[in-house]
């Protein structure tokens, strides 16, 4: 399963092209924040036709889609490129996350219910369950990791009312789990406290200190994420 961090919706009988799209769309857009397609890679339309076993027309309307997602590069003539990546790319990313998942707990947390609360729950412990594989050295499920790292922070703004909001976020999201995976850095208990502290802050309904938090939360994955220094950061301006 993957970590499709923003559901698109279709309609209600939608037509094979549409169903084709989709899943073109979503395969790749998973092999580029999953970094099986390497931050500044070349994509040659014959070998994409070959790996998703989609048309050139399919591929360009999904290429550009991934263009408007920031997560593919065009220049003129040269053709599509997996987007760069940089520190200063990944402080600015860093930041719009805490912006945007800061306002939507706010909003989540005055909204939600006791349905909620256990959603909020169940993710965590799916997550902390996940965390304790990882915490024993068992680093053979990284999607599986992220996929309920990603489920229990929607979970936490999932009350907030906003399919815009999350929508958003839900794309900033994904451009900052990129860089956690051109890295590869799990930072042990102290993360794993840190979503002990949000789901708790949640059920507290105390959102000022679960801002504090996902603060501390993020800025640490970016501190890991500069130290881990892979090869391939463009230089900054």
């Amino acid at each position: 399963m993957t970590v499709r961090l923003v559901y698109n919706s279709l309609m209600k009988h939608p037509s094979d092209d549409q169903t084709i799209s989709t899943t073109v769309f979503d395969a790749l857009r998973r092999d580029i924040v999953f970094c099986n397609l390497k931050p500044g890679e070349k994509l040659k339309l014959e070998a994409l036709k070959a790996r998703y076993n989609a048309s050139v027309s399919t591929l360009r309307e999904v290429l550009n889609r991934l263009v408007s997602e920031r997560l593919i590069e065009t220049s003129g003539q040269r053709g599509f490129f997996v987007a760069g990546v940089s520190r200063q790319e990944l402080r600015e990313i860093a930041d719009l996350r805490i912006l945007l998942e800061s306002h939507a707990m706010d909003l989540s947390f005055a909204a939600g219910d006791t349905e909620w609360e256990g959603q909020v729950v169940a993710a965590h412990h799916k997550l902390h369950r996940m965390e304790e594989r990882m915490l024993a050295n068992d680093l053979s499920a990284r999607e599986e990791w992220k996929r309920y790292d990603w489920e229990f922070h929607q979970a936490l703004i999932s009350a907030c009312g906003s399919a815009s909001l999350m929508a958003v976020h839900g794309n900033v999201f994904d451009r900052y789990l990129r860089y956690q995976m051109l890295a590869l850095t799990f930072r042990g208990a102290i993360a794993v406290e840190q979503h002990q502290q949000l789901m708790q802050a949640a059920l507290d309904r105390d959102g000022a200190r679960a801002k504090e938090v996902l603060r501390r939360h993020i800025d640490g994955g970016v501190e890991d994420s500069l130290a881990a220094n892979p090869p391939v950061w463009a230089p900054d301006p």
